[in-house]
């Protein structure tokens, strides 16, 4: 089992576009696995749009896959959706890793969009079945509760063959929908006991609906940082808050913040939990506290963490 780190971002933290391409850049002249583009709709923070950034790193990089912690998917259309990713796919060679999920009941885009957030599980389902066969089928006729296609095709479709479809959420209902649906599972910020537990279930329901998912095809998103809880970046952070720790609570079990040596361990942690895939996220303040996070865990984590 290959043990690969990857980079992701939550809001954005960079002063300009050319910082962002240097922080990728840099990321793959290290070797890194990928680069991951948290997708936010409605937000107040800097956030970019997920497919508009990845599309723009399949041209500024030649190496590195990348994808998107994680598109809601109920609030797309399945074909433009399913379109765009086959695009980026193309342009990039096939280095991108599409990632799902069904977002959160209370999340300000339905609100803001006039939508419901009911049935939006058994809405991804549809979508991810309609997509994984515009991916693939010359011609698709889909006649859906929610979705219905006739002789819909798109071309170019991916290069990769098929393309995989990771799939977010430590629920039972996403446990099972990755167990049918997709080919890989990266979970949110975790604890490494609920890591190992998802990935358990989702490995048992594999094998009732007959199917097998790689052992390296399991992940997990961790927040970090090499340095202390009571860092500024750590106290302000976000990141931290939207998690509703409180006061004088352990961070540890969610996060990983400490010395390199103790990240680590953390890391090692979910990797006995199961978990292969990682996207770590900096916590951070601006641009340069980003960059001095990163180069950190390459010179110091990456080494002797990766096999």
């Amino acid at each position: 089992m290959k043990i690969r780190l990857g980079f992701g971002l939550l809001n954005y933290p960079f002063e300009s576009g050319k910082e962002f391409f240097r922080w990728v850049e840099m990321l793959e002249e290290a070797g890194v696995d990928s680069v991951w583009q948290s997708d936010r709709l409605i937000s107040t923070d800097n956030y970019l749009e997920s497919l508009s950034a990845l599309a723009s790193l399949a041209g500024c990089t030649e190496k590195i896959k990348f994808g998107m912690n994680a598109i809601v998917a109920p609030l797309r259309d399945p074909l433009v959706l399913a379109k765009q990713c086959a695009t980026i796919d193309y342009l990039s060679g096939g280095r991108l890793l599409p990632m799902f999920g069904v977002g959160y009941p209370k999340a300000a885009e339905w609100a803001a969009t006039g939508r419901s957030s009911d049935h939006r599980g058994s809405k991804a389902n549809e979508m991810f079945a309609l997509m994984t066969r515009l991916w693939t089928e010359e011609s698709v006729t889909f006649e859906g509760k929610y979705y219905q296609y006739k002789n819909a095709s798109i071309a170019p479709r991916p290069v990769q063959t098929p393309l995989p479809l990771w799939i977010g959420g430590s629920s039972n209902a996403a446990i099972n929908r990755t167990a049918k649906l997709g080919s890989g599972w990266i979970g949110g910020i975790t604890s490494p006991e609920d890591v190992k537990r998802v990935i358990m279930g989702i490995k048992a329901k594999s094998a009732e609906y007959g199917r097998e998912i790689d052992d390296d095809h399991y992940g997990t998103s961790i927040g970090f940082r090499i340095g202390s809880v009571d860092d500024e970046a750590v106290v302000n952070s976000p990141f931290v808050k939207r998690t509703g720790i409180g006061e004088n609570m352990d961070l540890n079990p969610l996060f990983a913040i400490g010395s390199s040596s103790q990240v680590t361990e953390r890391i090692r942690a979910y990797i006995k939990s199961g978990a292969s895939k990682f996207v770590l996220f900096p916590i951070a303040s601006g641009s340069k506290d980003v960059f001095d996070q990163t180069q950190r865990v390459l010179a110091e984590i990456k080494p002797a963490i990766e096999n």
